[in-house]
């Protein structure tokens, strides 16, 4: 029997179990029959790792992947992650080897294009002006001659918000077009789609959409997220009696997503507490850069993102390092400790998470950061630039932006020959590859 996983990347439990007869009436006559589970997303719960885990079954520590963008050691510089720094066999792989063919479309990261046994065609990570986003490179002229070429992804952290739903509208629907003709024309086992234009909507327009968020607005024109639900709702309704009918069907997502609270200048708390210095006052929101900081006194920086990434300036290892080896670890308890109790701005208590990447994975590769920070449980977002003169910001420092991350995103397995019912409870992210390789093997949970 045919697998097909619809990847709903940052649809959160709420709105797709508790709200989904509003928002997906197709899709829940499926979810009444199915097995569901709440997805427990990994550290951190972010896009690039979280889907390679899930269809890895391996840990970020175990990837050596711990976000998009890594920093390389010793440096001030980065580079960002793609399909190169995937080693791990993937789900599909595994079908290959049980001879079964495999069709995935905007797995991240999938870019550049590894071969498959079957179709390929890359995710949002693609560059705008790459020409090789598609495995078998002849499938890439198969589409463009189809008018099918891939948008793979939109500006969407802008104030111009009828641009962004324009925009995103366009690219949702280019999306199912590519899915829909992929589905119909090529020979297929199992297949992937994950539509990145979800986490879009919510980022960018989820002040008109949850009442429960502290900037809530009413706006019609702008409320965007049920058009784009409803265009994947019936596209699925489709697809259902047509490619799809008969075939097990996997809804997925990689995390959850929530309102943003605010964001929390951590550089700055770092330089209140003693840990960095600046050679001189920064322009607001200017990114910290290596000629900015005063080597010779400070002990730390951070990055920021949905967590923040500390770095301790440590002798033999920077390039100005100061802190010697045997005074690392007492250094990094110290800044835990100091993390831990961070507050809001009204002095309340937040829920931090502050962890040691060894303390978190069974195996560590790749360029981690020396502390993983979690803040007020993901609603306060850690911004890394300087300059502000506060620690506290009511947006997010990168541009117009409504939403974190949170940390259940969703699993749901539907057997048209009636196998699957039923809330099965929590489940972790990288025990899903565990899932889809028992549906290859035609298992159902």
């Amino acid at each position: 029997m045919k697998v097909f996983v619809l990847g709903l990347d940052s649809m959160p439990p709420k709105y797709f179990y508790e709200e989904g007869k509003k928002y997906f009436p197709n899709i829940s006559k499926y979810l009444d029959e199915a097995s569901k589970w709440k997805m427990r997303s990994c550290y951190p719960p972010i896009t690039i790792p979280a889907w390679m885990v899930m269809f890895t079954g391996k840990t970020p520590g175990e990837l050596g992947v711990y976000g998009f963008r890594h920093r390389k050691p010793g440096s001030f510089d980065y580079y960002i992650v793609n399909s190169r720094y995937i080693k791990e066999k993937a789900v599909w792989d595994y079908a290959a080897e049980k001879g079964k063919r495999s069709a995935l479309f905007g797995v991240p990261p999938t870019y550049p294009p590894k071969p498959v046994y079957g179709y390929l065609v890359t995710d949002f990570t693609t560059p705008s002006t790459a020409t090789n986003w598609a495995y078998p490179p002849t499938l890439r002229i198969e589409l463009e001659r189809r008018g099918l070429k891939p948008i793979f992804d939109i500006t969407y952290r802008s104030d111009d918000k009828p641009r962004v739903k324009r925009e995103l509208l366009e690219m949702v629907d280019n999306h199912l077009k590519i899915v829909k003709y992929l589905a119909n024309t090529k020979k297929w086992d199992f297949f992937i789609y994950v539509e990145i234009g979800i986490d879009r909507a919510h980022h960018a327009f989820l002040r008109y959409f949850d009442k429960d968020h502290p900037k809530y607005e009413e706006n019609e024109e702008l409320n965007v997220i049920p058009e784009v639900y409803r265009m994947v709702d019936e596209w699925f309704a489709e697809m259902i009696e047509g490619p799809l009918k008969d075939s097990i069907i996997v809804f997925l997502s990689d995390h959850g997503i929530k309102p943003m609270r605010g964001a929390f200048v951590i550089n700055e708390w770092l330089k209140e507490k003693g840990f960095l210095a600046l050679k001189r006052e920064p322009k607001e929101g200017e990114d910290l850069k290596e000629d900015m900081i005063d080597w010779n006194k400070t002990y730390a920086w951070a990055w920021g993102g949905y967590y923040s990434r500390v770095f301790i300036n440590l002798k033999g290892r920077e390039k100005y390092g100061i802190v010697e080896e045997k005074d690392y670890e007492a250094l990094r308890e110290d800044l835990r400790k100091e993390m831990l109790k961070i507050k809001g701005p009204e002095g309340e208590a937040w829920k931090n998470e502050v962890y040691k990447p060894e303390e978190l994975y069974p195996e560590v590769k790749g360029d981690p950061p020396d502390l993983m920070v979690y803040l007020d449980d993901l609603n306060w977002r850690p911004v890394g630039t300087v300059g502000w003169n506060t620690l506290y910001l009511d947006r997010n420092d990168k541009g117009a932006d409504d939403a974190v991350h949170d940390w259940y995103g969703i699993l749901s397995v539907y057997d048209p020959e009636g196998r699957t019912s039923g809330y099965k409870g929590i489940i972790e992210a990288h025990e899903v590859s565990e899932v889809l390789r028992g549906l290859i093997d035609g298992e159902v949970p």
